[in-house]
């Protein structure tokens, strides 16, 4: 008799999500997706120059609203190989609780749409049926009070500056060189 298969490493995904929260109540999230490669632009002098499928990432995350009546955008960057934004979830986005699952009005509903009409935009655009655009998941931070608030904000209102520094930092071995 043949054993079965046993492999070394668990076959099961584990979740990032914060176990035993509701992610389709109301509340505020920080969210991080990341894409595969720099495809959504570049940094030149602190700022953000989007390439068109970095417009088409910018425009689609502005829509959210528009398929999701219970959501409201707040500060929000597409960085050259990431999004991060902060959501509000307000109102009743599902009758279901979203412990443990995704359901209708989620904050996970709500990512993989954003996900899959960007992928969906930008492989049309390359002229191919399907490609990896993202990353597997994506990260969220539930925002708890107002300084948690300020801190991503200008968190996410500094990225475009950061990135210039880190890769000035990567170049110079990270040495401060004074010019």
């Amino acid at each position: 008799m043949e054993e079965p298969w046993r492999p070394r490493v668990s076959m099961h995904r584990r979740s990032i999500r914060l176990r035993g929260h509701d992610y389709s109540r109301p509340g505020a999230y920080f969210i991080t997706i990341c894409a595969t490669t720099h495809l959504f632009g570049r940094i030149r002098a602190g700022e953000m120059v989007h390439s068109r499928f970095g417009e088409v990432a910018r425009e689609c995350w502005k829509s959210i609203p528009d398929h999701f009546p219970h959501v409201r955008l707040d500060t929000f960057v597409v960085m050259p190989d990431h999004v991060h934004g902060i959501l509000f979830l307000h109102g009743d986005g599902s009758r279901l609780s979203a412990i443990g699952r995704i359901s209708a009005g989620s904050l996970g509903t709500i990512v993989r749409s954003f996900k899959s009409v960007v992928a969906a935009r930008i492989n049309h655009l390359r002229g191919t049926r399907f490609g990896g655009i993202w990353q597997r998941n994506y990260f969220d931070r539930i925002i708890r009070s107002d300084a948690d608030l300020a801190r991503a904000r200008q968190y996410i209102s500094d990225n475009p500056a950061r990135w210039d520094r880190r890769r000035a930092s990567k170049m110079t071995g990270g040495r401060v060189v004074k010019m």
